[in-house]
């Protein structure tokens, strides 16, 4: 583990002392951590304004209960969170999760990663989180509408289009919005679309949304090939996960060139030499919402495996998409050996900080999910512009901005490692730029 600045180590050891049992929160704070030394040493003003000490306290931190009442009539109880972070670049904004591991420790985790993906955007957004610990899965479509209506019933008094934007993540896809956003324009008598994100393209969403994280990821990756004169064409390729990140990084990278080999979900993974059939793969996941297991039924000549790791399929470039801490260090090890040149996260930290650390010993580029996947959150602003204007725009219009804003975070992240002597080191980059941006922030509007 890399020794922090010793003006850090106090701060991190605050840390764990004032939020005990939340591993997934220090892991996050300390992966940012670790590249700030040169950054406390050249900015004495950060550490005597306490920016340290306050950029890893939330502003407000906001714990409920969601009554509701399933098919049979049993009243069911979950617990509902929003984390608002820091909101010194703009209202907060950030995803809500909805999935039994949920807790504080998790949108904690989620919510600051997200005040330094959103400052990378360059876009004027802080950053939050939130969710429940309510399983969709199994649940009627009656069911989670009523959940998701006492959910927002209390979630409606903490947000708002200048105060707090929610979006979707992992179980909180458009129905769930749609049921979201129905109990809120109830309740307030205000069409406010601008109040979620994610939205569909009927009701005040924006194109390409759907897209977003994981063409934004494929872009950035892109850019990073193109820097060390290459590009996906003819590389293999494997995506964990096969929700909408993943499919729509397996479009993006087919459209480029690459061939993706294997795919995945919590029951295990595929492989198929010949590429992943991407229609295939949407008819089973977006259409059935079915098992990843049905794809061998219609493709006989590829396989699956319910057990094992997808990180042991030999491949050039590596793109965790499917949830945190999914990719440890004997799979960074086994992609090192395989060959593998990149890495990129699409889900948010799904590479442990040892399986970093292996891939930066190897000289493999390595791009943190808060750069990678800031695709999802871009669009989601660039919906809020929308929104406010009372605009709509083209899906093609959305995705040059998309990947324009992409190639600016990649190259912000480049030349912020290397004016630090990090060169390459996109990890880095990416901490580095992402906290300067916000702490500047902090610095002018005072101690608040």
């Amino acid at each position: 583990m890399t020794q922090l600045h010793p003006h850090l180590e106090p701060v991190f050891d605050d840390v764990l002392r004032r939020n005990p049992g939340e591993a997934e929160f220090h892991q996050a704070v300390r992966e940012v951590f670790e590249s700030l030394g040169p950054v406390v040493a050249k900015r004495p003003d950060y550490v005597d304004a306490q920016i340290l000490h306050r950029i890893v306290e939330p502003e407000r931190q906001i714990i409920f209960r969601v009554p509701w009442i399933d098919d049979s009539g049993v009243v069911q109880i979950n617990r509902g969170f929003r984390v608002q972070f820091n909101s010194a670049l703009g209202p907060y904004k950030g995803g809500l999760r909805f999935h039994p591991s949920v807790y504080l420790g998790i949108i904690k985790f989620l919510g600051f990663e997200q005040i330094f993906k959103n400052s990378l955007t360059g876009l004027p957004i802080g950053g939050g989180k939130g969710g429940s610990d309510f399983d969709p899965k199994g649940r009627s479509d009656a069911e989670i509408m009523r959940f998701c209506q006492s959910f927002m019933t209390e979630l409606s008094s903490h947000i708002g289009q200048y105060t707090d934007v929610p979006a979707g993540d992992i179980g909180v896809g458009g129905r769930e919005l749609g049921y979201m956003f129905g109990q809120y324009k109830r309740l307030t008598n205000a069409y406010e679309s601008g109040v979620l994100t994610g939205k569909g393209p009927t009701w005040g969403g924006s194109q390409v949304r759907k897209e977003a994280t994981g063409y934004g990821t494929i872009y950035f990756l892109d850019q990073v090939l193109q820097s060390k004169g290459e590009s996906f064409e003819g590389k293999r390729v494997v995506v964990s996960g096969s929700g909408n990140v993943a499919i729509y990084a397996i479009e993006k990278v087919q459209q480029l060139g690459g061939t993706v080999i294997a795919a995945s979900d919590s029951a295990g993974y595929v492989v198929d030499e010949r590429g992943i059939d991407l229609e295939l793969l949407k008819e089973i996941k977006e259409v059935r919402r079915g098992r990843i297991s049905e794809y061998v039924d219609a493709r006989p000549h590829a396989s699956f495996s319910s057990s094992g790791t997808i990180w042991s399929v030999p491949c050039d470039i590596a793109v965790p998409c499917a949830t945190q801490n999914e990719l440890d260090e004997d799979d960074a090890v086994a992609l090192v050996e395989h060959g593998v040149t990149v890495v990129g996260e699409g889900a948010n930290m799904p590479a442990t900080q040892a399986a970093a650390r292996v891939f930066a010993s190897a000289g493999v580029a390595f791009v943190p999910g808060k750069a990678a996947n800031a695709g999802g959150v871009a669009t989601s602003a660039l919906e809020m512009q929308q929104n406010a204007s009372r605009d709509s725009w083209s899906f093609e219009h959305t995705d040059a901005r998309l990947h324009e804003i992409m190639k600016g975070i990649h190259d912000r992240c480049a030349e912020t490692a290397d004016e630090y002597g990090r060169p390459g080191d996109y990890v880095a980059g990416a901490n580095i730029a992402g906290f300067n941006r916000v702490a500047d922030a902090m610095l002018a509007l005072g101690v608040i």
